[in-house]
């Protein structure tokens, strides 16, 4: 019991320490006694604890090597799957399911994908589309430089034009559906930058096309920053990669939420967050030249955020947090498949097959009873229930902006015939 109680103190002095230093939260009663009375935020409006329901945050880290999107864009096909078993509805996809999106490097491609809206109003992609569009590719590159181990992602997500700009268009950070941010680091002002859609419904001066967010949230550490300006031309940001900034995105996405009261206005502390992260593949990195030093650097960060993140939810990770990430480096037999291909989904589903990792409070990692697949499928039935939740409530759980002054986004949809159901208008009323 001694050793319990001490547990205990420890989590709530480490959360006093996070909510200032990491959260940026003044009031940590916030995070350790939400249903105090004496604890409520001025600036949100009085509420029954729980009534508002919680804000669902999907994260997705960013990384160098060509398997880091396959891998993500699998979980969330994945994901997806389990979302449409549990609803029942075959049309049901990951955007609708989240209220705020983030991603770094190859992740924030992905998460653009998925919350761009197309030139019909709806998501360019479900998570199943957006991973056959992927596929397709890699198959169409092939060769060599897809073998060339970090050839493939600089060719499709690195390259001004090209894949992005056939993809996206003109669409621009007011063209998504819901919050999306997604980071790089500026080297002109030397300090990282988060392009956001909420920053860009306020003014043109943030609002940047999506195809360049990806580029310089993709651009390499070893070569050229990527130049890109807002649309009216104010703004400029000299992007050296999200990697080098925010590898695990994760904890700048709670942040976001936890401070937006405009969007979540009644949002207290972690507790009302469902959160779902998915790390990049755990290839063990070369220390060899500066791009092997950036990637074990950004790994290790992306390591600590996790960390962080799951003592900040305490008791309640297993409830509000979900971390999707191989069991330690990539097995020996599934590396060698990453050159090829056709052998990408069969590592992913190695991946999905393995023992999840759990952070634990100041003990390091365990090796959690549950594969990172029936995890998902475990949390994709409460993010289906805080959605049925939200339909017989008449307490919006989040407001999202809107584009006072709306462009028509030129981004393409793309089908493919490897998938047969379409993805729905995502709501932007405020039950959603």
């Amino acid at each position: 019991m001694a050793f319990v109680d001490s547990d205990k103190l420890s989590y709530e002095i480490f959360s006093i320490l996070e909510s200032k230093f990491l959260f940026g939260l003044d009031d940590h009663k916030q995070l350790l006694f939400p249903s105090s009375s004496s604890s409520s935020s001025t600036d949100s409006p009085r509420i029954p604890a729980g009534a508002a329901g919680r804000v669902r945050i999907l994260s997705i880290d960013g990384g160098g090597s060509p398997s880091d999107a396959f891998l993500a864009a699998a979980a969330l096909a994945r994901l997806e799957s389990s979302l449409r078993r549990h609803s029942g509805d075959p049309s049901a996809t990951v955007t609708e399911m989240f209220d705020v999106a983030a991603g770094s490097g190859a992740g924030g491609v992905l998460a653009a994908m998925l919350f761009t809206r197309g030139h019909d109003g709806r998501p360019l992609f479900s998570a199943a589309d957006a991973l056959q569009v992927l596929l397709a590719e890699s198959r169409r590159r092939g060769g060599r430089g897809f073998a060339a181990k970090r050839g493939f992602l600089r060719g499709v997500f690195r390259r001004p034009g090209g894949f992005l700009r056939r993809i996206f268009g003109d669409a621009t950070l007011r063209d998504t559906i819901k919050p999306l941010l997604i980071p790089c680091y500026d080297l002109a002002t030397g300090a990282p930058f988060l392009f956001s859609r909420a920053d860009a419904v306020e003014t043109d001066g943030y609002d940047f096309r999506v195809w360049e967010v990806c580029a310089a949230t993709c651009a390499d550490a070893g070569a050229a920053a990527v130049e890109l300006r807002s649309v009216d031309g104010q703004t400029r940001v000299a992007a050296a990669g999200g990697g080098m900034a925010m590898a695990n995105p994760a904890a700048a996405a709670m942040t976001h939420v936890l401070h937006n009261k405009q969007e979540f206005p009644f949002v207290a502390g972690v507790e009302d967050l469902m959160v779902v992260s998915l790390a990049a593949s755990a290839v063990a990195p070369s220390a060899a030249g500066t791009t092997g030093l950036v990637r074990i650097a950004g790994e290790g960060v992306a390591d600590m955020v996790d960390q962080a993140v799951a003592m900040a939810f305490g008791e309640c990770r297993r409830s509000n947090y979900v971390r999707v990430q191989a069991n330690g480096f990539m097995c020996g037999n599934c590396t060698p498949r990453m050159a090829n291909p056709k052998n990408l989904m069969e590592a992913a589903e190695d991946i999905m097959s393995q023992r999840n990792v759990e952070s634990l409070l100041f003990r390091g990692k365990k090796i959690s009873g549950e594969t990172n697949a029936e995890k998902l499928d475990r949390f994709s039935g409460a993010l289906i229930k805080e959605e049925e939740r939200r339909k017989k409530s008449p307490i919006p759980t989040v407001v999202v902006k809107q584009v006072m002054t709306p462009r028509t986004s030129s981004a393409t949809n793309i089908t493919t015939t490897t998938t047969t159901t379409s993805t729905k208008t995502t709501s932007t009323s405020p039950d959603h």
